[in-house]
């Protein structure tokens, strides 16, 4: 059977671990999976022991949440605005964590790295709330430890067949090191691919707070929606004139009426990326001329465009399960009943 080399697990040792998963959970676009696989099948060869890797990998994803948890704590909603101009990613999972988080509490944290995206947000998300912070560290101790585990057991199970691979990757004069380099490239181009797709999808569909101010003007104005979470409604209650507040998840329906009228939906999301999900479930829902507002309401202020206060009738309406705010919801801190 094909053994790996010994050579790397002296090379590498825990810190390549430490470094690699630490990278990974401050947001650099590079998979730690493969490196805790290799960490498994080192373990399997009995070349490193289990449970130094592991507490390489633990440590360092309570490191990178642990900033992301306290920067969310200390600058709040513009601290994840910031995030989401710099990650498609981040913008369109947002919406999708406060749901879950919501619903299932903070013991939700020890599966969240198993989600792609998710096991990203959830710690500055988590920020913005009352959670208290020995709290957040268990649930995230115990996830990380599940996380890592699982993929260093991954790699302990298949320790012939990387043995192999690794056998194969050195008779053709590369390294693990190319094989990491290259992974990386390809994460890293997929995801760049992804962003050029999505600016395309802006330039075609996208709409300017120019335009829109052009369009308000005319005697056939667009059906605007508001589509900020419930509680970011009522703690800054203003909105475009004549704006209709949108809750995709509630069970009552968008009035057909406007299906045949152009709309202009508008959110707090500085790359539009939750803007075009709610798009496409307005077309789904038979609306033809759909347009997101390019940069949200916070750039539809920036441009000097006045807003309206939201009428007391509207001000209140039911909270969806998107609603997660320090000053308004407390998460639970444990399992629910």
């Amino acid at each position: 059977m094909p053994h790996v080399p010994t050579a790397l697990a002296s090379s590498w040792g825990a810190w390549a671990v430490f470094v690699s998963v630490l990278a990974t959970q401050l947001g650099v676009p590079v998979p730690a999976a493969p490196m805790l696989i290799l960490a498994g099948t080192l373990v399997a060869a009995g070349n490193v022991p289990f449970w130094q890797m592991l507490l390489a990998a633990v440590l360092a994803v309570l490191l990178a949440d642990s900033l992301w948890f306290t920067a969310g704590r200390l600058y709040g909603r513009s601290f994840l605005n910031s995030l989401v101009r710099f990650s498609l990613s981040i913008d369109s999972t947002l919406r999708t964590a406060r749901r879950w988080f919501e619903r299932f509490g903070v013991p939700l944290l020890a599966l969240s790295k198993f989600v792609p995206g998710l096991g990203l947000v959830s710690a500055p998300l988590l920020g913005t709330t009352q959670i208290a912070v020995h709290v957040f560290v268990l649930w995230d101790l115990i996830g990380a430890t599940a996380w890592a585990s699982a993929w260093m057991l991954g790699g302990a199970a298949l320790q012939e067949q990387l043995g192999r691979l690794l056998v194969l990757v050195r008779a053709n004069g590369a390294t693990v090191i190319d094989v990491f380099v290259m992974v990386a490239l390809g994460f890293v181009l997929y995801r760049w691919i992804r962003r050029e797709q999505f600016r395309q999808w802006l330039a075609k569909f996208h709409i300017t707070p120019d335009q829109l101010d052009a369009m308000m003007r005319t005697d056939t104005p667009p059906v605007i929606y508001d589509a900020r979470p419930a509680d970011i409604r009522r703690r800054e209650p203003h909105r475009i004139a004549g704006a209709i507040a949108l809750d995709l998840d509630s069970p009552d329906r968008v009035d057909q009426l406007y299906a045949e009228h152009e709309v202009v939906v508008y959110c707090v999301c500085p790359n539009e990326a939750t803007a075009k999900n709610i798009a496409r479930k307005l077309r789904a829902k038979g609306f033809k001329q759909v347009r997101p507002l390019k940069g949200g309401l916070d750039a539809w202020e920036k441009h000097g465009y006045p807003t309206e206060p939201i009428p007391a009738e509207h001000a209140h309406v039911p909270a969806s399960h998107d609603d997660i705010d320090r000053d308004m919801i407390t998460i639970r801190a444990t399992a629910p009943e």
